[in-house]
């Protein structure tokens, strides 16, 4: 019996899956959670062979509870369901240590599938793939921001939002000298000579973000 935890913030779709799953001879739903806030705790009490995880949930993502489920259980395999397909998506799951990535749009047949793959020990996400998927997001606008600090990051995002100098500094807690020469250096590692063209990137990555959501 493969015993299964699901994870969807959507109580219909859970249920849905679940009534497919619980209809098979080999499947059982031991543990379900509406949010990621829950999730851990939800699988630590009924020890699932397998947990299937939305990624866009109310409170997070799939992709963090993932993360946290291959730390803490190693033995419990991870399926990440999305309802898009992306460079970033494949990526983040096989960092994530997914053993599999499926599309929301696929049959109830196909689900019961992968769970039986991942459940027998089988990779559906290799790391070929996500190789691929990682050169292929490197080449990508948003592959740029690969080479950026954390802080930098944080910076552009700033940037992104429109904030000066002096209030990213604010912000940060920060002096506005120290803010101009991160400025400077991600604007070099982005090969960028002004701020604008930052600000315009962030725009475009969070656009395309939303669309993807």
């Amino acid at each position: 019996m493969i015993n299964i935890f699901l994870l969807d913030d959507h109580e219909v779709v859970r249920q849905g899956v679940k009534a497919a799953l619980e209809a098979e001879h080999d499947m059982t739903v031991v543990g379900e959670a509406s949010g990621a806030g829950h999730a851990l705790d939800a699988v630590r009490s009924c020890r699932p062979d397998v947990a299937v995880l939305d990624v866009r949930l109310g409170d997070g993502n799939g992709i963090d509870v993932c993360r946290e489920i291959t730390s803490e259980f190693p033995s419990v395999k991870s399926l990440i369901l999305t309802s898009f397909d992306s460079d970033r998506a494949v990526v983040d799951a096989g960092l994530a240590g997914a053993a599999g990535f499926v599309l929301k749009q696929i049959r109830s047949t196909e689900l019961i599938n992968a769970i039986r793959h991942v459940a027998a020990g089988r990779q559906i996400l290799d790391d070929a793939e996500v190789r691929m998927a990682m050169r292929r997001l490197r080449e990508s606008e948003e592959g740029r921001l690969f080479d950026l600090t954390p802080q930098e990051q944080r910076i552009f995002d700033y940037i992104g939002e429109g904030m000066t100098n002096r209030q990213i500094a604010t912000e940060m807690y920060l002096a506005e000298k120290t803010v101009k020469n991160y400025v400077s250096n991600l604007l070099t590692k982005l090969g960028m000579s002004r701020r604008t063209e930052a600000a315009a990137l962030s725009a475009r990555l969070e656009e395309r973000k939303h669309h993807d959501d």
